[in-house]
């Protein structure tokens, strides 16, 4: 096979995207952007970019879009999203709002958590307990970034928690943050926006952003390994060639960022470095149970947790959907640790977990399993970012561009919505709009 040279691929690149708004010029070679990254902020990005009538290229490194939002129908013949899953606050989430139009059965998330104790569920009394010890944990941590230090959420816990401490150590850290507590600033934590409700999507949260990624100009498989904002143009360096354009728009996770696959020139302003840095990705991972029948005579989308007694713990959505499958959430230190003892490890605590509140009979009830790695995915690196205490201020430095002409985007560059599709999307509509002015100056 011939090798492409530089000319060569952007040829390629605009008969790829060719129809009278989009498409390379084919005398200079130059088109308005290059988005990296077709996860949620580069499709939001791209779409923005189609209406505006500009010329771009959306490159992806992966053989397929969706980023950590991805909906898998062959493991086990239903839909399964394997990262994200909730669609948070649905009145207001852009992706949400956009789902009516696409055909796909969004659905409202029932409301309200469920405890185990043991092998039995909570009593009222006892629930009652868990959501006002949870509530107080907010308003600490709320207050305590109201001062003038960051701090971390652990440090501004409630000192009286008693035996509902590691529970509600879980609930917020590593299931609302896929951190530890310690390792969260609180002040990152008090501007996330409320995320009390929520919906589904029947087909699954990646088929949907798949479904509004349809007609998109997408170069899969195609990864970038170098940025030049040296000149007045932006040139690309990919795994097939060269892209030159008058702007770019980076989706790439921070945990690809600060691994730094991808290399800038001249080196990113140390501001936005320090951000990449203490905006780093947590861990959240997905062991995914087969139960047909439902034995745990669990309701569809039931969230379950335990009363726990150390960080070895997990949380339960049961029959996704109305499906026989349900996922055991593991995240934090304590997933990160297990995920890299490998799936074995992890079906195995998972399994054991299950037996432990609903008895061995649920155990061997279980049919396939599945855990997700996000952390070895190597376009990923990790889950969603929560900031480092201190870091919080990061998420606005990342917003600003590098030589008006680097643009970044994804769930990290917002500052209330991170660690959502809906942030990713918002960020990506965001930059896009930046590199529309800039480009019409």
């Amino acid at each position: 096979m011939t090798p492409l040279s530089r000319r060569s691929f952007l040829a390629a690149s605009a008969s790829a995207v060719a129809s009278p708004a989009l498409g390379a010029p084919r005398d200079s070679g130059v088109i308005d952007a290059v988005v990296v990254g077709a996860g949620a902020a580069g499709i939001a990005a791209a779409r923005r970019l189609t209406a505006a009538n500009k010329r771009f290229v959306l490159v992806e490194a992966s053989d397929r879009i969706g980023g950590r939002c991805f909906s898998d129908t062959r493991t086990f013949g239903v839909p399964y999203d394997r990262g994200a899953h909730w669609i948070h606050t649905p009145d207001l989430n852009p992706v949400a709002k956009l789902a009516a139009k696409s055909g796909l059965d969004v659905y409202p998330a029932p409301g309200g958590e469920k405890l185990r104790i043991g092998r039995r569920d909570a009593r009222t009394g006892e629930l009652e307990d868990f959501l006002a010890a949870i509530v107080r944990a907010n308003r600490a941590i709320g207050e305590a970034a109201r001062g003038k230090a960051d701090v971390s959420c652990a440090q501004a816990l409630p000192k009286d928690l008693g035996d509902l401490r590691p529970s509600i150590e879980f609930f917020l850290g590593p299931f609302g943050c896929a951190k530890n507590l310690d390792e969260v600033s609180a002040m990152d934590f008090a501007r996330s926006a409320e995320r009390d409700v929520d919906a589904f999507c029947r087909q699954g949260f990646g088929a949907l952003l798949a479904r509004l990624a349809q007609g998109l100009p997408v170069q899969l498989s195609t990864p970038v390994s170098h940025i030049d904002v040296s000149r007045r143009q932006v040139e690309v360096r990919t795994a097939k060639g060269y892209i030159t354009a008058r702007a770019a728009i980076v989706t790439a996770s921070t945990g690809v960022l600060g691994a730094g696959k991808i290399r800038f020139d001249p080196e990113l302003p140390r501001r936005h470095g320090d951000a990449i840095a203490k905006l780093g990705l947590g861990s959240y991972d997905h062991v995914a149970l087969e139960l047909p029948g439902n034995p745990l005579g669990l309701q569809n989308d039931d969230l379950i947790f335990e009363k726990a007694s150390g960080p070895r713990t997990a949380a339960l959505l049961a029959n996704v959907s109305g499906t026989s499958l349900c996922l055991i959430e593991v995240a934090g230190a304590f997933g990160r640790d297990l995920a890299r003892q490998g799936d074995a490890a992890m079906v195995a605590f998972a399994l054991e977990w299950l037996a432990n509140l609903f008895g061995a009979q649920a155990k061997q009830a279980v049919k396939r399993t599945h855990a997700t790695q996000w952390a070895k995915e190597p376009w990923v690196l990790g889950a969603f970012s929560a900031a480092a205490p201190g870091g919080q201020p990061g998420r606005k430095v990342l917003m600003e561009p590098v030589r008006d002409r680097l643009f970044f985007a994804g769930e990290a560059v917002h500052e209330t919505l991170w660690g959502t599709v809906g942030g990713a999307w918002e960020s990506g509509e965001r930059a896009a709009e930046a590199a529309i002015r800039r480009i019409g100056r």
